[in-house]
Formats: structure tokens, C-alpha cells, sequence
């Protein structure tokens, strides 16, 4: 237990100190009034699962409820991140117990007609609800709370909109005794089951305009409370007693009272193994709408009432709940985001609030299941018509508003699987229609982020007028990709559809660049992709040039034979721009001068005669520095600037790592210090020497005094500094432009 995560899930249900559960009114009030409706639904959850075949055991449905109920809520209050929460048996969770426990009865009365089906669908309940617990701890130590945000939204609007349906479905069954099937087309319910079927319909629909126009903790209590005071107002006026209302099955049949635990030798020793194998998936739904349930509510919490949580607590908080409600004797349920908001606005904020829930459930347990026989099956049935209805709106039909036609349609094609071959079937042809889905929608996306050629966007390095004016005029040759996201059959062969198109526009490219920073993936499909982007290369007379490919990428490229010696590497994006427009340069540019004659012709050219270019050599001084070595520091006054004449020199920053970053670098005939110089502030960087360098520096007070003594000179040399930071910012505007592409 030294895992702080661990410690966090369990450390809380022994340090609660009876110092630390101090009841204050808000707590009280909040605990009440969630516990009246935990008895309120806990009722119609009883009446769902103990419906048709299972209605002659309604009782120990009840104390099965009110046992997971009074567990659940107080696990939860002990563990759970918030301290007003309030868990128990849940709407979705029950309709899926619901459909468990009938499939026991069904798969019972099939194949052992003689054995009682009580205890084996208790038994097989509780355990379903123990592995569902102890899945759940696992999940909460492991961490992957989070992992449900990667289940497509149609599996989960399809899986849990199916839930809303079957507690439709469960309301008819409480109501009428019948299930719903294609039998009620030529065997419709006759006309009393009709007039409970809309009596249900109606409470259902005053319950839901009562929620909207009034907002009191109260008022389900007090709907029930006065429902049931004007039916047997009803039953008395029409003179119809309670064994007549009962025969007319307008009230449920007095079921007997106890208490059994499932967990007996001879009930284990009596369970038919060969019914459990189909009951498989009605399992795994249990387990799956639980943790998907549980992990939903806890984040309507966060949103509602502005508190964070810890998911991965919550789960194994639930976990721990769903084994103590199952070894119990009872079913699965989770934290309730109805009741946790009904006790935070009622002002509920202890831990308290739901040990009182807890209470109040445990309390039912004592009472007598003979009061059943004077609550009408519409009031239970209409609650459950309610619930169903709000959760099929909610999943289903607001989801039309955010969800485009193929989401959509596969969130309902994936319910109707569900409800006509179960829950296995509707979540593995979910997963599969979101696979799908997704992969068609990820291949829409293109894999490539930006393109470029070299007249828009170069490497760092600064170069003299004539080379860049080779690579103004030559600048497709090299063409770029920036490509991004990851690459499978779709996208990739989408990018090669590009590179095809692209070649045929620009029949001169020599370089083919791809930038792969932003890659994180590929696929075999894409390494075929990419082997006909290299022979459609050759073919063109272009070469390939792969930049940050990452190693997994590098050994996915390189086991699929694209990787060869006429492909080149490079680390980074400027390094392989830098060698490009070398070869591109290497390829157009003719020889040159020696170096006091260039030096002159190019300062003659750019400041317009040889006089003027004279006058400003015979002020420089001539400067060679080695390879590292250090030019002027940052923070330094701007003292000089250099005229560059062979070698490079780098413009470095200091790293986060406390080394330092090449921002920028300047070639052969181009200038740097020129702007610190004329504003006279301190260097904002370091210079730097990349190779074996000769520089010419003019002085501070040497341009002083030309701005004195030769001021066409001044004016030149103003022209061309003003010209340098033109073409700069052109360059910048243009590399913009092809980022925000």
C-alpha cells in the first residue's frame, strides 16, 4: 500500500473520524431529502427487475434493493472525491440487472423447469455485481479512468440510449405483466391494461412538468405521496377494494417477506452451470454500464456543481461499493448524480448527507413488503417511463443537434442491435462502426500541414545577393512537406495522390522534402504509399529528403525497403533546407573572384561605385576568427558591425538546457551588428563563428566620423541596412504566410 494512488481510493473510508462527520442542518436536510428519493426509485427499481415471471418474489427484490442501495451509498459517502456525494442503485444499472435477471428466468425455465429460479438469479446477480467490482478496483489502480474518453460518443449514446428504452420497455412490464415483443402486434393489451398503461403515461408526464416549473427537493416525494392518496380516493368512490384492485392487477400482489443470502454452499452447489455461458454478455453489460455510468455521473458533477474529482478514486470508491452490495446479497449501482446535486442544493456538504441516505435505505429493510398491495403499478410503472424517457432524449435524440447524419446513424443503428441482439452484439459492431467511422473520417484529413518551395520559405542562413537571387529564380526546385497526424491506407495514399499532382505542376523539383515532426505513426500501407512516392521520384529526377523521422517511424520505413542511399536523412528541418539550396546553388552559380576583388565588386554594386566602396574598406579592419569562436557576446555594446567575406557566422540564444540555439546564420557577402550599431544598443545576441571565418568590422566611431566627413557614403550604407531589413521582413512575411496555410 505505499502507492500513493492506491492509498488514495482506500485511505479514506478508515480515517473518518466520528469527529470528522459532524451532521449540520444543510447535511441533514440534503441526506433527507436524497434518501426519499433512493426509496422513491428504489421502489420501480424493485418493481423492474422483479417484474413478470420474477413478481412473485417483489420482496426479496425489495430487500435486495434497499441492501445495494444502503451499501452503495455508504461506501460512497466514506470514499468518494466529493463530500456531499450520494450513491445507490442507478436507472441504467438497474435496467441492465433487469435484463440479467430475466434472462436467468428465461434460461432457467428452458432447461430446468423443475429447479426454484429464485436463488439462482440472486446468486448470479450478487456475482455478476462482485466481478463488477473488482473490475472496477482494477481499473480505478490502473489508472484508466480516462481511457473511457477514447469509446466513440455513438457506442456510448447507443448503449446507454438502449438502457432508456428498456426502462420504457420495464415500465410496461411493471405495469402490464407483459413484456414488450412482436407478439403485442396480434395480441395488443386489452383495454384495462390500456387505461394503466396511460395512467402511467400520465403521472410520468406531471412528474416531468412539476420538475420543470418547480424546483423543490420535495416534490417527487409529495407527487408519490399524493398520487397514491387520490388512487385509493379513486378505488374507494368506484368501491373497489384492495384485493379488487389487486385482482384487477391495478396494484401489486402482496409478495412474501425475507431476507436470503445468495451466498450459500447448497444455492452454489444447486446453480445450473450449463445457463450461465449465455448470460456472458448480459454480464459484461453490467460491468460496462456501470463504470460508464458511474464515470458520466461523476463528471455532471464536476460540471454542476464546479468541484473536481478524481475519476480514478471514483471508480475504485464504486468498485469497493459493488463488492460489499453484492457479497451482500444485493446488485450493481453508482454515485447518482440526481440525488448528489438534490443534496448539494439542498445544502448538503459533508460526508454525513449520505450516511443518512444510507440509513434511510437500510431502514426499508424492516418493512413490510404487504404495503405493496396498496401501491398502484402505474405510480412505479410512470417512474420509470420517466426515466427511460429522459435518458433515451438525452442520449438519443439531443445527440441529433451535435452529432453529424453517419454519428448519428451509427448511435441508432447501434441501440437497435443492442435491443434486438444484445448488449455483446450492439458494443462489438459499435466498436467496429466507430473504427470505421473514424478511419474514414481521419483519412478527410489531410496529412500534410504545409507545403513550401524555397522562393517562400528557406533555411536560417543569410546568404549573399546573387545566391539569393539563384534561389528566387530556381526556388521550386525544392519542394517541401510539413506533414502531421498519423498515416495509414487513407491519408497516405492521399499524400501520394499530392506528390503525384505536385511533380506534374513543378516537372523541375530536384528536392523532395518531408518533415515528419509532427508524425505519429504509420502504417504498412503507408510505407507502400511512400515506396510509390520514391520510385515516382526517381522517374521525375527529384531526390527525397526525410527530416525528424523519429525511430519507430525510421524503423517502419526502413524494414519496408524505402529506405535506401539515394534517400537522404536529416535531423532538421533547416539543416536539410541549408544542404538543399547548396545543391540547388552548386547546380546554377558560376565561379568567383578572389577575395579583397569580391569583397570590393560586391560593396561597389550595393553602395554604388568604387569609390564609396574603397573609402569604406580603408576604414574596416580585416578580422579571421576559428571555427567556435566567440564574436561578440550578448549584452555588449554594439561597438562594431561586420561585413562577412568568407566562412559563416551564428546567431545563438541561450537553451533552456543552459547550452545554447542557432536562431539564425549568415554566409559570404551579407552583414550582421549593422542595426545595434546605428541604434546604439546592447547586442541582443551572441556571434558566433560556425567555421573558419574572415570578417571586415567598421568600427562605431568609424561610421561616426563617415557620417561627417562622406555622408553619401553614410547614406549608401543607410540604404543598403534599410534594404537588408526590408528583404528580412519579406522573407518573414512570406514564411508566415506559408505557416498559416
Amino acid at each position: 500500500m505505499n502507492d500513493p494512488h492506491v492509498a488514495s481510493i482506500f485511505r479514506t473510508l478508515p480515517s473518518t473520524s466520528p469527529r470528522r462527520l459532524v451532521f449540520g442542518v444543510g447535511d441533514v436536510l440534503g441526506g433527507g431529502v436524497a434518501g426519499l428519493l433512493t426509496i422513491s426509485y428504489g421502489l420501480s427499481y424493485a418493481a423492474l427487475i422483479f417484474s413478470g415471471p420474477l413478481s412473485p418474489w417483489l420482496g426479496y427484490g425489495l430487500t435486495a434493493t434497499f441492501i445495494s442501495s444502503a451499501a452503495i451509498a455508504l461506501v460512497v459517502a466514506l470514499g468518494s472525491s466529493f463530500r456531499f456525494a450520494v450513491g445507490g442503485v442507478d436507472g441504467s444499472t438497474a435496467a441492465v440487472a433487469a435484463i440479467l435477471a430475466s434472462s436467468i428466468a428465461e434460461r432457467m425455465a428452458t432447461l430446468h423447469p423443475d429447479i426454484p429460479v429464485l436463488l439462482p438469479v440472486l446468486l448470479t446477480m450478487s456475482a455478476a455485481t462482485v466481478l463488477t467490482g473488482a473490475l472496477m478496483c482494477g481499473l480505478g489502480l490502473g489508472r484508466v479512468a480516462r481511457a473511457i474518453r477514447y469509446v466513440p460518443y455513438p457506442v456510448i449514446g447507443g448503449f446507454l440510449g438502449a438502457t432508456g428504452i428498456l426502462l420504457i420497455f420495464g415500465a410496461v412490464k411493471v405495469v402490464t405483466g407483459r413484456s414488450v415483443g412482436w407478439d403485442m402486434l396480434w395480441a395488443p393489451p386489452d383495454e384495462r391494461q390500456i387505461y394503466q398503461l396511460a395512467a402511467a403515461a400520465v403521472f410520468a408526464l406531471i412528474v416531468r412538468e412539476a420538475r420543470r416549473r418547480f424546483d423543490s427537493a420535495l416534490l417527487l416525494p409529495a407527487l408519490l405521496i399524493a398520487a397514491l392518496g387520490a388512487t385509493q380516493f379513486v378505488f374507494y368512490r368506484f368501491g373497489m377494494s384492495a384485493a379488487d384492485a389487486q385482482q384487477a392487477g391495478w396494484t401489486f400482489v402482496a409478495p412474501p417477506s425475507s431476507f436470503v443470502l445468495p451466498w450459500r454452499s447448497e444455492a452454489i452447489a444447486e446453480l445450473p452451470l450449463d445457463a450461465l455461458p449465455a448470460l456472458v454478455g448480459n454480464i459484461v453489460a453490467v460491468v460496462f454500464v456501470t463504470a460508464i455510468t458511474a464515470l458520466f455521473n461523476t463528471t455532471g458533477i464536476e460540471v454542476e456543481a464546479q468541484a473536481e474529482a478524481d475519476l480514478d478514486r471514483e471508480l475504485g470508491v464504486t468498485g469497493i461499493a459493488n463488492v460489499l452490495a453484492g457479497a451482500l446479497g444485493g446488485y450493481s449501482g453508482c454515485i447518482s448524480i440526481s440525488r448528489s446535486l438534490l443534496n448539494h442544493r439542498s445544502g448538503g456538504r459533508g460526508r454525513g448527507s449520505g450516511l443518512i441516505v444510507a440509513a434511510m435505505a437500510a431502514a426499508m429493510l424492516v418493512l413490510d413488503p404487504a404495503v405493496l398491495a396498496y401501491v398502484p403499478k402505474f405510480l412505479l410503472g410512470g417512474l420509470l417511463l420517466g426515466l427511460g424517457a429522459s435518458q433515451l432524449k438525452r442520449w438519443t435524440i439531443s445527440s441529433l443537434r451535435r452529432l453529424s447524419a453517419a454519428e448519428y446513424l451509427s448511435l441508432i443503428a447501434i441501440a437497435v442491435i443492442i435491443l434486438h441482439s444484445g448488449f455483446i452484439a450492439g458494443v462489438l459492431i459499435g466498436v467496429l462502426i466507430g473504427c470505421t467511422t473514424f478511419a474514414v473520417s481521419a483519412s478527410r484529413i489531410s496529412s500534410i500541414k504545409f507545403g513550401f518551395n524555397a522562393t517562400e520559405y528557406r533555411s536560417s542562413l543569410d546568404r549573399a545577393p546573387a545566391e539569393m537571387a539563384l534561389l528566387g529564380a530556381h526556388g521550386t526546385e525544392i519542394q517541401g512537406l510539413n506533414l502531421q497526424s498519423y498515416l495509414f491506407f487513407g491519408s497516405a495514399n492521399r499524400l501520394y495522390q499530392h506528390v503525384k499532382a505536385l511533380l506534374h505542376d513543378y516537372p523541375e523539383c530536384r528536392h523532395l522534402v518531408f518533415d515528419f515532426s509532427l508524425v505519429n505513426g504509420l502504417d504498412s500501407s503507408a510505407a507502400y504509399s511512400f515506396d510509390q512516392i520514391k520510385r515516382l521520384a526517381r522517374e521525375r529526377g527529384a531526390r527525397l529528403v526525410l527530416v525528424n523521422l523519429a525511430p519507430r517511424l525510421d524503423g517502419a520505413l526502413r524494414s519496408s525497403g524505402f529506405i535506401s542511399g539515394d534517400v537522404v536523412l536529416m535531423r532538421e528541418l533547416d539543416r536539410a533546407l541549408e544542404w538543399c539550396e547548396n545543391e540547388l546553388i552548386a547546380r546554377h552559380a558560376t565561379g568567383r573572384s578572389g577575395e579583397v576583388h569580391d569583397l570590393a565588386g560586391w560593396l561597389a554594386g550595393v553602395l554604388g561605385g568604387d569609390a564609396m566602396a574603397d573609402e569604406l574598406i580603408r576604414r574596416c579592419r580585416r578580422v579571421v576568427v576559428r571555427a567556435g569562436d566567440v564574436i561578440a557576446h550578448a549584452g555588449e555594446p554594439a561597438s562594431s558591425m561586420h561585413f562577412i567575406v568568407e566562412g559563416r557566422v551564428n546567431i545563438v540564444v541561450p537553451a533552456e538546457d543552459g547550452g545554447t540555439m542557432r536562431v539564425r546564420s549568415l554566409g559570404r557577402f551579407t552583414t550582421v551588428g549593422e542595426m545595434g550599431m546605428v541604434s546604439g544598443r546592447p547586442r541582443s545576441a551572441t556571434i558566433e563563428a560556425d567555421t573558419d571565418s574572415t570578417l571586415y568590422a567598421l568600427p562605431a566611431d568609424q561610421f561616426e566620423l563617415i557620417k561627417a566627413e562622406h555622408p553619401e557614403l553614410a547614406q549608401a550604407l543607410l540604404v543598403y541596412f534599410m534594404s537588408v531589413m526590408a528583404e528580412r521582413l519579406g522573407f518573414a512575411n512570406r514564411t508566415i504566410a506559408v505557416l498559416r496555410r
